[in-house]
């Protein structure tokens, strides 16, 4: 029997669920720990800044899920410059309180290293403790690595040591660790598209 999830777009509805699945993913994560030292309040931090983040993608990238809700991909269209969200300094502060200024240095130090040329960024992937070990997060590599094959598209992510190895399976190439300040390494990872899978130009013959 095939295991493989169907995945889908997520609808404007979805927006406050996948803010929560990813948070569940990260609130026991170092990278969590050092934005929110304090677990109390974590998971509600996290989603109310995630919310923020994802209901930018809705406007300028895109963002995928699997069919149970479990998994998703949140991405943007890096081909141009895209402006922040709509007036963040306020919303972060009213989402983070005191922990504002740890999730603005991260916002940061992430756009320092991203690429000037056009590509996909790829903001989250990420699986509810649930959700693990299933493959759900893997299937949506796979679905996002073979849509931007398809149109020859640069992407770009920033991840933790533990979730190299599945990138790099994927085609990504690490970059230069970003070192938190007394906080855990980020990954910035680069994927080319291979060559066999680049659009070929059409024959000149009858």
């Amino acid at each position: 029997m095939d295991t493989v999830p169907r995945i889908r777009a997520a609808r404007w509805a979805d927006k406050d669920h996948v803010a929560a699945l990813i948070a569940d993913a990260l609130q026991l994560s170092p990278l969590a720990t050092w934005l929110i030292p304090d677990p109390g309040p974590r998971r509600r931090i996290l989603t109310d800044v995630l919310g923020i983040w994802v209901e930018h993608a809705m406007f300028y990238g895109d963002i995928y899920l699997t069919d149970d809700a479990t998994a998703a991909t949140v991405g943007f269209h890096r081909y141009r410059p895209i402006p922040p969200p709509a007036n963040y300094p306020t919303r972060l502060d009213d989402a983070a309180g005191a922990h504002a200024d740890r999730f603005d240095l991260l916002d940061r130090l992430l756009a320092k290293e991203r690429p000037t040329e056009p590509h996909y960024h790829l903001a989250f992937l990420a699986a509810q403790p649930i959700a693990r070990g299933s493959g759900h997060a893997t299937a949506l590599l796979n679905h996002h690595c073979s849509r931007l094959d398809h149109v020859n598209l640069l992407s770009w992510t920033s991840t933790t040591a533990d979730a190299q190895s599945m990138h790099i399976r994927h085609g990504y190439t690490p970059q230069p660790t970003i070192n938190l300040p007394e906080g855990p390494a980020i990954c910035p990872m680069r994927r080319t598209p291979p060559l066999d899978a680049r659009p070929t130009k059409p024959s000149s013959g009858h």
